[in-house]
């Protein structure tokens, strides 16, 4: 759509030119004013004697497409502002919408909650908290050496 309002503005700016340049040339009916400043004659003798019904009806033509083709664009930028504006609402929305819901996936194995409460105890230097497992015996290992310089 753009593309057209492009060529569509183009075409009105060519139409503008066409206008200015019929409006400057016509003959005044008193044969003075801006028609005989840029060559009111030269017209004569380019379209001939009676070139003022010629003029006068390429100018009622430009004026005519000049007043269609504006209010064309015009109707053609408010509905591509209504689509852009439509397409912008809709992307704000998508991003502030909340994320949907994960699904339960029943392959997953649930979450160890008395291994989450230990590792957090123990990240705090809190006691770990009491499970049901039973505790493991000590091990009877020796105790470790200490170095102690001979005497």
């Amino acid at each position: 759509m753009i593309w057209i309002i492009g060529l569509l503005t183009a075409l009105l700016v060519i139409d503008c030119l066409l206008l200015i340049l019929l409006v400057l040339v016509q003959l005044p009916k008193k044969e003075a004013g801006m028609g005989q400043a840029f060559g009111g004659a030269a017209t004569d003798a380019l379209f001939g004697a009676g070139s003022g019904n010629a003029l006068t009806k390429m100018t009622k033509y430009a004026t005519v497409i000049f007043l269609l083709l504006t209010m064309f664009l015009s109707v053609l930028n408010a509905q591509h502002a209504k689509s852009i504006k439509s397409r912008f609402s809709t992307q704000v929305q998508s991003i502030s919408a909340p994320p949907p819901p994960l699904p339960a996936n029943p392959t997953v194995p649930a979450i160890n909650t008395n291994l989450v409460t230990n590792l957090t105890a123990t990240a705090t230097n809190a006691a770990p908290a009491a499970t049901n497992t039973p505790a493991t015996p000590p091990t009877n290992a020796a105790p470790a050496p200490t170095n102690t310089p001979p005497k």
